[in-house]
C-alpha cells in the first residue's frame, strides 16, 4: 500500500518533472542564471527540470511493459507501441528519450522512472505535442497497473484511477491523498475518510485557460491565484512540511508560466465569411457565459447552476463537504487571507464554471466529463451518441474538421463483459455513472446552418 500511495501523489493537477544533466528548454537555449530571466522563464525551467518528489518505479518498467500486454514477443516499433498503449506523446523538450509524462528521477538507492504533470496536462493534435493541452488519450489505469506488475507488485490499485480512457479521477486523487495528512501536512495513519469516490470522470482542461479565470476546477471552487493548490501532488509519503515551504517559490514561477500559455492556432482552412456570421450568432447566444474574444476580450467567470446547465452532476456533488473543510483548515488553505470567498480557499458552488473557449478546436472531447466528442454535439443535444469509441490517435485522419473534434464510431450494443478492461475503457457509455451527456441544450434552437456558422467561428478562437 505504501508503494501504491507513493505513485498516487502525482496524479492530481500538478506541475513537477525531473531533468537530466545539461537538459535545455524547448527553445534550445541553455538555462540562464535565475536572476537574469523572467518569472515565466524560471517557471518553465522549474516545470521541466526539477524533481519535486522521488521516482517510484524502477528503470525496467518502460522496456518491459509489453510483457503485461498478453504479447508473446516484444512488438516491432516498440516506442510507438508504448505511446499508443497508454495514450502518451513524444516530448518536445529533452526528456531522456521518455515520452511526456514519464520522467527519470532519483530513488532511495538508485535512479528510476516517475511521472510528472505532463502525463495529464500535455497532449498532441495534428501531429504536434503541446504542453498545456489536456491529454485526451491517456489510459492512466493501464499505465499504473502494468508498471506495478513489471516491478513485481500485484497491480491492484487502491481505487479506480480511470473509468474511461482520456478521463481521470483527478478529484478522487486529491481526496485520497489529503486523507493521509494532518492539517500541518505531517503524515497520519490510518487515512482519514474524506468522502472518496471513483466515478467523477473528469476531462482535463487546457492550462492556457488559467490566464482568464478567477476561479479554477470544473466547479469554480478555488481561487486561481492560489499557488499551493498546484502543489497537492507533493503529498508523497517521503515529503515533509519543510519540502512544501521550500518549493513554494518555484511554484509561483510555474504559475506565471501557466498563465502565459497561448492556445495553438487552428491549422486547417477557415471559411472567413461563414465565421463572421458565426461570430454574430455567438455573441447573441453564447457570450453571456463564455465571454467575448479578440484584443478586447471579456470573460464573466460565471458558475452555472446545476438545474440550469443540466449536465451530469456527479463531479459537482462527488467532492464531499468533509474534504472541503479539511482542505480549508490545512496548509493549503492558509495561503493568503482575503483571496477566498467567505474566507474559504475551497468553496461550495451551485454548479459548473462556464470556461473560456480559447483554443476550443483542440480541446475535444467536451463537457467536464468528456462525454461529447465534437462541437456539433455540444450545440445539438439530439446529435449526441449514447455509446461510442474512437481510435485515440491525434493525427489529421482522426480529426473531424466538419463537426470539430474527434471522429467516433457509434456502438449500438453494450460491450461484452469478456472484453479486457484495457479495451473496455475505450468505450464511452453515457448511461454509466458520471458519464451522462445530457444538458447544455442552448444550441438546440439553432438551425443546422447556424450551428455550422458558430462552429466555423469557434475555429478562430
Amino acid at each position: 500500500m505504501t508503494r501504491l500511495f507513493a505513485t498516487l501523489a502525482l496524479l492530481v493537477p500538478c506541475a513537477s518533472t525531473f531533468a537530466a544533466e545539461n537538459e535545455v528548454p524547448a527553445s534550445g537555449k541553455k538555462p540562464q542564471v535565475a536572476d537574469q530571466i523572467s518569472p515565466t522563464e524560471r517557471g518553465y525551467q522549474a516545470l521541466t527540470q526539477t524533481a519535486f518528489i522521488p521516482a517510484f518505479w524502477t528503470q525496467n518498467v518502460v522496456p518491459n511493459a509489453w510483457k503485461q500486454w498478453g504479447a508473446t514477443e516484444k512488438p516491432t516499433n516498440y516506442t510507438t507501441a508504448v505511446l499508443e498503449r497508454y495514450g502518451l506523446h513524444s516530448a518536445p523538450y529533452a526528456n531522456d528519450g521518455l515520452p511526456m509524462g514519464l520522467r527519470k528521477a532519483s530513488r532511495v538507492l538508485n535512479t528510476g522512472v516517475g511521472i510528472d504533470c505532463m502525463l495529464c496536462h500535455a497532449g498532441s493534435i495534428d501531429g504536434k505535442s503541446i504542453v498545456g493541452l489536456g491529454n485526451s488519450t491517456l489510459d492512466v489505469q493501464a499505465l499504473f497497473e502494468d508498471f506495478a506488475k513489471v516491478d513485481g507488485l500485484s497491480g491492484k490499485l487502491p481505487f479506480t484511477f480511470s473509468n474511461v480512457r482520456g478521463t481521470t479521477e483527478a478529484g478522487g486523487f486529491g481526496v485520497y491523498l489529503l486523507g493521509f495528512r494532518n492539517p500541518d501536512l505531517t503524515l497520519r495513519t490510518p487515512r482519514k475518510e474524506l468522502g472518496l469516490r471513483d466515478d467523477l470522470c473528469e476531462d482535463v482542461p487546457a492550462w492556457w485557460l488559467m490566464m482568464k479565470k478567477k476561479t479554477i476546477y470544473h466547479a469554480g471552487t478555488t481561487d486561481s491565484r492560489s499557488v499551493r493548490t498546484l502543489m497537492q501532488f507533493m503529498m508523497h509519503p517521503l515529503t515533509t512540511p519543510k519540502d512544501f515551504e521550500k518549493h513554494e517559490p518555484a511554484f509561483r514561477d510555474i504559475q506565471q508560466y501557466l498563465i502565459s500559455l497561448e492556445p495553438p492556432k487552428y491549422p486547417y482552412p477557415i471559411d472567413e465569411a461563414k465565421a463572421a456570421k458565426g461570430k454574430v450568432l455567438f455573441h447573441q447566444n453564447c457570450a453571456t457565459c463564455h465571454g467575448t474574444y479578440g484584443e478586447k476580450w471579456t470573460y464573466p467567470n460565471k458558475v452555472i447552476p446545476l438545474d440550469e446547465i443540466g449536465t451530469d452532476p456527479t463531479r459537482h456533488k462527488g467532492i464531499d463537504v468533509t474534504y472541503g473543510k479539511e482542505y480549508s483548515e490545512s496548509w493549503f488553505g492558509k495561503e493568503k487571507n482575503g483571496w477566498f470567498v467567505n474566507g474559504l480557499p475551497l468553496r461550495a458552488t451551485a454548479g459548473y464554471q462556464a470556461p473560456p473557449l480559447d483554443g476550443i478546436w483542440a480541446t475535444a472531447p467536451y463537457f467536464h466529463n468528456g462525454s461529447v466528442p465534437t462541437l456539433d454535439g455540444v450545440l445539438n443535444s439530439k446529435a449526441r451518441l449514447k455509446r461510442y469509441t474512437r481510435s485515440f490517435k491525434t493525427n489529421e485522419a482522426s480529426y473531424d474538421k466538419v463537426n470539430v473534434g474527434w471522429k467516433v464510431t457509434e456502438l449500438r450494443d453494450p460491450p461484452s463483459e469478456k472484453l479486457p478492461p484495457h479495451e473496455a475503457r475505450k468505450i464511452y457509455d453515457t448511461s454509466k455513472p458520471g458519464r451522462s451527456n445530457a444538458g447544455h441544450t442552448y444550441g438546440d434552437d439553432l438551425t443546422d446552418e447556424q450551428r455550422a456558422q458558430v462552429i466555423e467561428y469557434l475555429k478562430t478562437l
